[in-house]
């Protein structure tokens, strides 16, 4: 029997459910609380949202907890009017640290749901003076008592099933005792511990929240696993299909809302004593999504320079199935990145990933939030007196081309472009950011979740996190301005083949009329070959941007991190951004993430790393994305090993992040031109996978574009 198989299968044989059914639940609460304040109404309404939905098991279920809802007629024509009543108290948004975030398990899987309840009540005791906090903290009770309620659902709704012929006895026996244990005290079970977990992440989901990390599960939950294998009361197998079930529950999201969950998980890394943390569980949880094949579980692999060459040999297995899953992280680069914002050390080995690979405090800070910074657009000011040539945006008049006479003149007129750029930057996400009140836009069952919220009764945004939030800043195209910046030095003032005026005009015209130059263009050097006279600009594009936001700070006293992470972002940005120097067309991809220019990088995988490894990454705090695509040969038991050499040495040399595409390019062909027989084909995109007939053209196009590695 291939439980994770039929499971799968279960999702697309039932009718979608309600996505608007959270509107229902929460407007009871909302209700029921009419007069009361307003923290106290929203705890009334997630504690509603949490107790009366209602509960699905599938038939291959053994850990529960699903999106599926099913609703009467009657109810579904009360959605319209429940909407309306909750959006009059309204909602955070991503931008505004509603979601993204890795919540700390690890404490509250030692506490159970008593034992938070019992900590809680014992602030309220501690803050008694204080009504504002003892308030809060009620409202935190609240919805703890909510979820409670959630977890007794699921528990009446399986012993109803015992006598069921289409549910298996063993298995409802199984989950019955599970979720005994949960309800009665904190887990003292691998199966417990997991199922508590999940539960807290379904009612996420409940509460419309995306990209709701499960961390470092390798970690926490290893002393349960080791625990229960010791005693003879799990064995290896029976942990994986239990994670199986729980990893295959993430891809109900595409069944039923239309769009892939980024769940991130993190696996392996570095104890606080130096030590590597890798485990038998760290297995189980690669061969797992292994065996799911769906794009779900984003799993990120912490390595170390000390991590067993078999585990990191096992990763590329799992990426050369197709997957393009871990993304692998280089570990010592991230902890010194991390160690430059005043974390404690053991909260900086404890770190993991949200979304796609950004680097996060585990539930010690706000959720995360994050936005896009486009460099290849500041030539368009350079070289036009301040006015976009593709648009209605504006930079700042740094004077004629004509009077800029050297490249560092040039380069320091760049300079005053983007630090301008990303003074405005700050200055909108700040403002963006601030418009939620933190005293009404309350979020009483996530701070349960980030640490110190129930000590200092505190909501989450409100200084109730040990540390202020963070906004990560995606840096666009550095390939794009490392070519274009060698390109004017090569043409301009080198080889004096052109002016600046010169290219300012064909850029102007999408280089129509101007091929002659366009082609100089192209054959100057460029990033990813290992030749310093286009990798300098990459240096200094990271030591100079980060720079800049070092010296911001967000509402709360947090720190702008950058990112060399696109998603697919480069392709986006592209269409709003005039022809560039290096050739580029208005409107077509910029280089992706910290990659080179698909096409451009023409020298082979070493070249290619020798370029990447140059600029100084630990200075960039929220992560890097580089793409790379090899051929699926590389990952046979033959070629693996060279494969797993190079990936040694490009972390060695200061690598932040690899993640790989191992399908080939004319399979990749096959399925843009017979989408029907490719639809379980999963490839890696920038930061998440995805199945690859469900992507929009123009990124299977970008995707198809990326150089493949032999």
């Amino acid at each position: 029997m291939n439980r994770t198989v039929n499971l799968k299968q279960e999702f697309s044989q039932k009718p979608a459910g309600s996505t608007d059914a959270f509107w229902l639940y929460k407007a009871s609460g909302y209700r029921r609380a009419a007069g009361q304040p307003e923290v106290i109404a929203r705890a009334e309404a997630i504690h509603d949202l949490f107790a009366l939905a209602k509960p699905h098991i599938y038939r291959n279920d053994l850990i529960v907890g699903s999106l599926y809802l099913l609703f009467t007629e009657a109810e579904f024509k009360e959605v319209e009017e429940a909407a309306t009543l909750v959006n009059t108290y309204g909602e955070r948004d991503f931008y505004t640290n509603f979601d993204h975030y890795v919540p700390g398990y690890r404490r509250f899987l030692t506490e159970g749901v008593p034992g938070t309840l019992a900590r809680i009540r014992q602030s309220m005791e501690t803050h008694v003076a204080d009504a504002e906090k003892v308030t809060f903290l009620r409202a935190m009770h609240r919805t703890v008592e909510g979820f409670s309620r959630m977890i007794e659902s699921h528990l009446a709704l399986a012993r109803s099933l015992q006598d069921d012929p289409s549910y298996r006895t063993e298995d409802i026996a199984f989950i019955c005792t599970t979720l005994e244990e949960i309800l009665q005290g904190a887990p003292t079970t691998f199966a417990g511990a997991l199922q508590l977990i999940w539960l807290v992440h379904s009612a996420f989901q409940l509460e419309n929240r995306y990209a709701m990390a499960l961390g470092r599960i390798d970690q926490y939950l290893y002393p349960y696993y080791r625990k229960d294998i010791e005693q003879g009361t799990l064995t290896p197998e029976r942990a994986q299909e239990l994670l199986e079930n729980v990893f295959m529950k993430i891809y109900e999201r595409t069944v039923y809302r239309g769009s892939d969950d980024v769940v991130n998980i993190a696996i392996g890394g570095t104890a606080p004593d130096g030590s590597c943390e890798i485990n038998e569980l760290s297995y189980l949880v690669l061969r797992a999504v292994k065996e799911c094949n769906v794009p779900g579980p984003n799993l990120s692999a912490r390595i170390t320079h000390h991590t067993p060459d078999a585990f990191l040999d096992e990763c590329l297995q799992v990426i050369g199935t197709g997957l393009g899953y871990p993304a692998l992280m280089n570990d010592e680069i991230n902890l010194k990145a991390l160690s430059r914002f005043g974390y404690s050390h053991e909260d900086i080995c404890d770190y993991s990933m949200v979304g796609c690979i950004e680097n996060f405090i585990t539930g010690k800070q706000p959720a995360w939030t994050d936005g896009r910074f486009d460099p290849p657009k500041y030539f368009e000011y350079l070289l036009n007196s301040g006015q976009s040539m593709f648009g209605e945006s504006t930079g700042i008049d740094t004077g004629s081309v004509e009077s800029i006479g050297t490249m560092a003149e040039l380069m320091a007129r760049y300079s005053r472009q983007m630090a301008e750029g990303v003074r405005q930057y700050v200055d909108w996400f700040n403002e963006r950011n601030q418009l939620h009140d933190p005293k009404r836009y309350v979020q009483p069952f996530m701070s349960v979740f980030c640490e110190d919220c129930i000590a200092r009764g505190q909501d989450i945004c409100d200084g109730g996190a040990l540390y202020p939030s963070v906004h990560g800043v995606g840096l666009m195209g550095v390939g794009t301005v490392c070519d274009s910046l060698a390109a004017i030095e090569r043409v301009v003032f080198e080889e004096k083949k052109a002016t600046l005026t010169q290219i300012a005009e064909a850029m102007k015209a999408n280089f129509v009329g101007y091929e002659q130059l366009r082609q100089l263009l192209l054959s100057a050097p460029k990033y990813g070959n290992d030749d310093d006279f286009a990798d300098k600009y990459a240096v200094w594009f990271v030591r100079f941007l980060t720079g800049e936001f070092d010296r911001y700070r967000t509402p709360d006293g947090g720190y702008f991190y950058t990112a060399m992470a696109a998603n697919i972002n480069n392709i986006i940005a592209g269409r709003n951004i005039a022809a560039t120097p290096d050739g580029r067309l208005e409107g077509t991809p910029l280089s992706d993430a910290a990659s080179p220019t698909y096409g451009r990088d023409r020298l082979g995988p070493t070249a290619t790393v020798n370029s990447l490894t140059k600029p100084d990454y630990s200075r960039v705090a929220c992560g890097t994305v580089v793409n790379q695509k090899f051929s699926p040969m590389m990952f046979s038991d033959a070629q693996r090993a060279r494969l797993l050499a190079l990936i040694r040495v490009y972390f060695e040399k200061g690598g932040q992040e690899m993640q790989i595409n191992a399908t080939s390019r004319e399979v990749l062909l096959a399925a843009m031109e017979h989408p029907e027989e490719y639809a379980d084909l999963v490839v890696r995109v920038s930061g998440f996978s995805a199945y690859f007939v469900a992507l929009h053209r123009s990124v299977q196009e970008d995707i198809l574009a990326r150089t493949q590695q032999g």
